[in-house]
């Protein structure tokens, strides 16, 4: 019987060589459980084209790319992963015309609470990442109450990031530690993590997806992406299904991820 491939995986604190695989759907109760899962993010790509295709107005590829969400996070676990970090709203899509950011800001206010208990029901641990301080107090008392609601979640870490940028994170956290007398790349993790409002447990990124076609990391989870592998499709977020997902998860396991190094030797087991 040939052993199964082994990667290695980095996390914030570290790198540890695992088994890539999809176990079945179950709890992630412990730290080290969790660090054996995949840490997935996806760039939700496409909901304006979608929208337009349709002819239908761009409020309803974004309706149309939260049933989408809702999908993604719900088939999740089943295909091995742990943490799942979403692209809800970047630092610079406050740019977009002020109905088209109303319009999202109500609809991640209404999902926020319509949705917290099928979280919990779930284990979901919904965390938002980003910036606070431009969000609207309602929304932002939402987010504080989904998150302690759903604390206890144990089988999928959610993250959404919203009002995020990669470079402003980065930015904050050196100052964060610019009184540091000996600053390592863990204790800078920290520091991002701080900055965002994140957990600094979470591991890097296994595996990036971006739909609609584009090819940009598009300032999104810059140095949480250091050594993850990048799959673009053309399939626009409204149209993401659970199939699209276990085929990215299927493609992941065929890479052979070397983070600098040389390559993996496989043995057979005796």
């Amino acid at each position: 019987m040939k052993q199964s491939t082994l990667t290695q995986r980095r996390g914030a604190r570290g790198e540890v060589a695992v088994p890539v695989a999809v176990p079945a759907a179950r709890s992630i109760s412990t730290a080290d459980e969790r660090q054996d899962r995949l840490h997935v993010a996806i760039i939700m790509d496409g909901n304006g084209r979608w929208a337009e295709r349709q002819g239908l107005p761009r409020v309803a590829g974004h309706r149309a790319g939260a049933e989408a969400v809702r999908r993604i996070v719900s088939a999740a676990p089943g295909h091995g992963i742990g943490t799942l970090t979403l692209y809800a709203f970047s630092a610079d899509n406050w740019r977009r015309p002020p109905l088209e950011v109303k319009n999202l800001m109500r609809l991640f206010r209404t999902h926020l609470r319509t949705d917290a208990e099928r979280l919990v029901e779930a284990g979901v641990r919904l965390n938002v990442i980003g910036r606070r301080d431009r969000l609207a107090p309602a929304l932002l008392a939402e987010i504080r109450a989904v998150e302690d609601r759903t604390r206890d979640g144990d089988r999928l870490r959610l993250q959404l990031a919203v009002d995020y940028s990669g470079r402003d994170a980065i930015v904050e956290a050196a100052r964060l530690s610019a009184d540091e007398p000996e600053l390592s790349r863990v204790l800078f993790a920290d520091r991002i993590a701080r900055a965002l409002h994140a957990d600094a447990a979470i591991p890097d990124v296994d595996l990036l997806v971006r739909t609609g076609g584009e090819q940009r990391l598009s300032d999104f989870l810059l140095w949480e992406c250091a050594y993850a592998e990048f799959l673009f499709t053309p399939r626009l977020w409204p149209d993401f299904a659970e199939a699209d997902l276990a085929t990215a998860v299927r493609e992941f396991e065929t890479r052979e991820r070397r983070f600098g190094g040389g390559p993996q030797q496989h043995h057979a087991e005796d």
